[in-house]
Order: C-alpha cells, then structure tokens, then sequence
C-alpha cells in the first residue's frame, strides 16, 4: 500500500511540520508508504494543477484528497471548489487508486465557516454518490452539543494545534485502507 496525501497546509502540518503532521501520526500507526504532498496555502485549483506530478508520478494505491478552506478564504466559486475535488477524483480513479476525501477542518471565523459547511455537506453527498470513503476531520474540532473546540485550533483560528492534529488523525477509521 501507498498513499498520497493531498492539500494544504493542515496536510503538511503547519506551523509545527510534518512530524506533527495527521499524516505522521497515520504512516507511523499503518507502517506503510505515505507521502505528504500537502503545500502551505494552497488551493483546490492549485491541487489540480500539481496532481499529475503530487499523485499520478507516485503510483499510489490510495488518495486522501483535502482541501477548500484557502479556496474559501481567497473567495473562490463553489463550482469552481467541488469542480476542482471531482475532476482529481476522476484522475485519480481512473488510474485505479482508491480516493478518500478529507472534510476541511473547523474556522473560527464565521463567515467562512458557513461556506465551509456547505462545502462539507457536498462532500458526503458526492462521495456517497461515487462510493468514496470520507474522513470526518472536520468533526474533531466540535464538541457533543456542536461547539468549537478552540482550544484546538492556534490563536489564528484556522490552523490545529498539536492537539489538533492529533484529533483529526484521530477521526481516521482505519478500515477504509482494508479495500
């Protein structure tokens, strides 16, 4: 098995680095090839520009594709977002990799946080259409009656903190790599 993790900052592990990466913290847990192709500040488009050299050139087995939170910030479409995530899903699959899709994480700020959720919303729809795994990451980040856990995002209210990072890899079901 070989994954190919896809998308931004979060991926990557900012501001602490990879070694405290979700991602770390997955490859250590499956003994197994995982490379880190998250890129500070990117955005779905920027995704789909590098995804055949990011995830084609690796031949992976499996993608975990996240990503939309810069797009939102930067005031990208919607369209444009979920046109982005599915055209990669195509790429990917017909190439025969198995796509797991990441929901963004939880902003503090609101006016983002709403397109974010519809955003999220749009993700579990189409993966159920596709048959596509999904890692809740978003869900770590809120509490049984649906508040935000600041205290595992960083004073800017978008990035985890250790604790963070450890939360979301903790959303991973680990039997979505079984197929």
């Amino acid at each position: 098995m070989k994954i190919v993790c896809l998308g931004d900052s979060i991926t990557w592990g900012f501001p602490h680095g990879p070694q405290d990466s979700w991602v770390d913290m997955l490859s250590r847990t499956l003994n197994v090839t995982i490379i880190n192709k998250g890129i500070n500040g990117d955005t779905t488009s920027g995704m789909l520009r590098r995804f055949p050299r990011a995830v084609l050139e690796q031949k992976p087995t499996h993608l975990i594709l996240m990503g939309g939170i810069n797009d939102v910030v930067q005031q990208e479409s919607y369209d444009r977002i979920t046109q982005n995530i599915m055209d990669m899903a195509a790429m990917a699959k017909a190439e025969g990799i198995t796509v797991i899709l990441g929901t963004p994480t939880a902003v503090e700020f609101q006016p983002w946080e709403r397109l974010l959720v519809r955003l999220r919303q749009w993700i579990f729809q189409y993966a159920a259409e596709q048959g596509i795994a999904v890692i809740d990451f978003s869900q770590a980040f809120y509490d049984q009656s649906g508040q935000l856990k600041t205290e595992l995002l960083l004073p800017d209210g978008g990035h985890p903190t250790r604790k963070g990072y450890k939360a979301m890899f903790e959303q991973i079901d680990l039997s979505i790599f079984d197929s």
